[in-house]
Formats: C-alpha cells, structure tokens, sequence
C-alpha cells in the first residue's frame, strides 16, 4: 500500500533547496537546545536553585515533548510540515527568551513543561519534512539533517561559553539568541515543499484503508524498539562521559570535558558521511556496521588503558551511534500511507529510550560502580544489530526508496 501521492515540487533544485533548508531548520533545533544547556548553571544560581530541584524541573522537557509527539504526525499530515513547523519552532524559540526571566524552581518546571511540548512537536515535524524531500528526491538526506542538528548544538554551545566567559547577561544572551534564531527559522521554512495529505477524496482505496489501519505494526514496533537502544546509548554519553572519565580513569575537567566533546565531533561527523554509507551499502547494513562499531567502541572506552584510549573508544561510540536515528526517521516516513504518524510513533519511543536510559544507568552505577554499569550499554548496541533488519527500506509503488547504489 503507498503512501499517498505528495505534490511534485517543480524542479530538482527546489528538493535541494528543500534539503538545505530542512538542515537549517535541523540546525537552529539544535542551537536552541544548546544555548540553554550552556547557561544553565547562571540559571540555577539566579533562582537559588539545588540540583535535586532542578533535576525535577529539567523533566519538565522531556515530559511536555512526550505529550506533544504522538499527536504531531497527524497534524503535519492536516496542515503540512511547514505549518506545524513555524506554529512550534517560533513559540519554541520565544520560550527560550522567557527562560531567562523565570523568577522559581516550580514556575521554571512549568515553564519547561510548555517549552518541551512546543519543541518535541517541533522536532517531529522537521522529521517529516525532511522525510518528505528524500524519498521524493530518492536520496538518504536524514542523516545529514540530523548531522546539522548536531553542528548547530556545537555552534550553540560554543557562543554560551563565549557569552558567560564575557559575562554577557542571561537575559540578553537568550533574548538575542531566540531573535536570531527565530528569524532564521521564517526565513529558511520558505523553502519547504508542500507534503500535506491529500483528502480523502482524491486518494485511493489502498490509502484510505492504510490510514485507517492500524499503527504500531510489528515491523514499526521493531523500528521504534531500535531508536530507543539508540538514544539510550546517546543519551548515556551525555550524561555520563564526563562523570566516568572523572571518576573511574581520574582525568582532569578538562581533559573530562573533552571526552564528550569527541564524542559529539564524531557523531557530526559520521552524520555527514552517513548519507554516502547508507546510499552505497544500504540502510539496514549500514545501521547493522553502525551496532557493531558502536559496541566496540563501548568496549575501548571503558577497558583501554589511558585517557587517549578512552578518547579512541569515545570517538567509535559517537560515530557508530550517529547513524542509527536518522536511519529509523526515514523508516518511520516510509510507513504506507500515514508516513507522518509514523514518523511521530517512531520519534516518541526513540525520546523515551533518551529520557528513561540515563537514569537507569545511574541506578544500575549505585550498585556496581559507574564503569560496570556503562557496560549494560553492550546489551543496547546488540540490539541494534539484531533489530537492524528493521531499517530496510519499504519498496513499494510511489514510494521512493534508497538503497544501495541509489544517486
């Protein structure tokens, strides 16, 4: 059963057009992130804020993009990507400027609440879009957009720390951020191509008894099951790289810091190049290379000797992780006939393996020590190459595909 017929944009260039602005969009995502996880210790330190309550209000996040996800799909499918695009990433944007004025730890956890509703709806839509483009252009764009994602993070990132070196203020620094930022997003969104849904009455049988079937297939299940081994093991390197390489190999901050800056460097990078892999040895092997070199590189990081050892192993975990998401974003977007709820199931099992696998990995070090507990990741990096059949792309009628030797 195909997904229904999108409108065809007028020529090649507006799929690349489409492309560029997808990453743009992708980017300030990502920029947005990072600009408040830059400044977050002056925002505790300005609403006398313990680290226990503002682990509570940092929730807030990623329950308000868990109400939103499930539900974004079926309002892109309504109303087109775009749309639903500049209806969250502007209030997304707007939100982050409000961050800094919030005057208590319980009106910072609503706040957050409201901003993680706007933003998880905006990542789904973005996806969409995103999807959209590639299979109309038959190319594994995904990963590159994912890859902006990232380099916006890094850019973001980069100018909180030149902006609390300059001690520049928190109101200033996000106000001008979300101006720019928002601006950019209005600017690059012109470029989208139409992919709202046809009515139901132009489309066919097929379409029409897709739509009304059920979602969560076996097969998508196995998908979402994917992304989650996935973002848990992203999310475990974010939350405790820096903690390991202090605690367990006795490194100095910055030399701890530098570990998790590898690994997003690598992760980037591998996103980038993904494209290239998964168009010439195909997207379920490309994810199946992408487990095993992720599990080695869990094994180097934490049994090597030294800090370079660890950094070898770090960079291996990044760049094999990398791959996985976007590959199961561009599966999600080939579900016949409802490719933006697909999208959208797919993003929220993925966002809850980020949310729910960090935390566990801190109960599980409670018990046997931080090191060890790293280790259950091996466990998630074998369920990605058992589940990477999962990623092969559909083939079916009107839907473009990418595989191997795709150009």
């Amino acid at each position: 059963m195909p997904n229904p017929p999108l409108p065809a944009p007028a020529s090649a260039r507006d799929l690349r057009n489409a492309a560029v602005a997808t990453g743009v969009v992708f980017a300030v995502s990502g920029a947005v992130f990072a600009t408040w996880v830059s400044r977050l210790p002056a925002v505790r330190d300005r609403i006398d804020a313990g680290n226990a309550e503002l682990g509570l209000a940092l929730l807030g996040i990623g329950l308000g993009s868990l109400f939103t996800m499930p539900f974004t799909g079926k309002l892109c499918a309504r109303f087109g990507s775009r749309t639903i695009v500049l209806a969250t990433a502007l209030p997304g944007c707007a939100m982050l400027a409000l961050l800094a004025h919030v005057p208590s730890v319980g009106l910072l956890g609503a706040a957050l609440l409201a901003w993680g509703a706007f933003y998880g709806a905006w990542d789904v839509a973005m996806n969409v879009h995103g999807s959209a483009v590639e299979q109309r252009a038959g190319r594994a764009w995904m990963p590159r957009y994912h890859a902006a994602w990232s380099i916006g993070g890094i850019a973001g990132a980069g100018l909180g720390v030149l902006a609390a070196g300059l001690s520049v203020p928190v109101g200033a620094h996000f106000g001008g951020a979300a101006a720019v930022l928002a601006v950019t997003v209005l600017l690059a969104s012109r470029r989208f191509v139409p992919d709202r849904a046809p009515d139901d009455v132009t489309s066919t049988d097929d379409t029409n008894n897709a739509r009304r079937g059920r979602l969560l297939t076996r097969s998508l299940v196995a998908v979402g099951l994917l992304t989650a081994c996935a973002t848990c093991i992203e999310g475990a390197a974010a939350d405790w790289i820096a903690l390991y390489l202090t605690d367990d190999r006795g490194a100095e901050p910055s030399a701890a810091s530098g570990g998790y800056a590898v690994f997003a460097v690598a992760m980037a990078t591998s996103r980038l190049a993904g494209t290239g892999v998964i168009e010439r040895v195909g997207r379920d092997r490309a994810v199946r290379g992408a487990g095993v070199l992720t599990f080695a590189g869990i094994v180097i990081a934490l049994a090597a000797p030294g800090i370079v050892g660890s950094y070898v192993g770090v960079l291996l975990w990044g760049a094999g992780v990398a791959v996985v998401f976007p590959a199961a974003m561009s599966r999600g977007g080939e579900t016949p006939g409802r490719s933006a709820d697909g999208i959208a199931a797919v993003s929220t099992l993925g966002y809850g393996g980020f949310l729910l696998g960090p935390p566990l990995v801190g109960i599980l070090a409670e018990h046997v020590g931080l090191g060890n507990a790293l280790y259950s990741l091996l466990v998630l990096a074998a369920g990605i190459v058992g589940l990477s059949a999962a990623a092969a792309p559909l083939r079916s009628a009107g839907v473009a595909t990418v595989d191997s030797g795709t150009r």
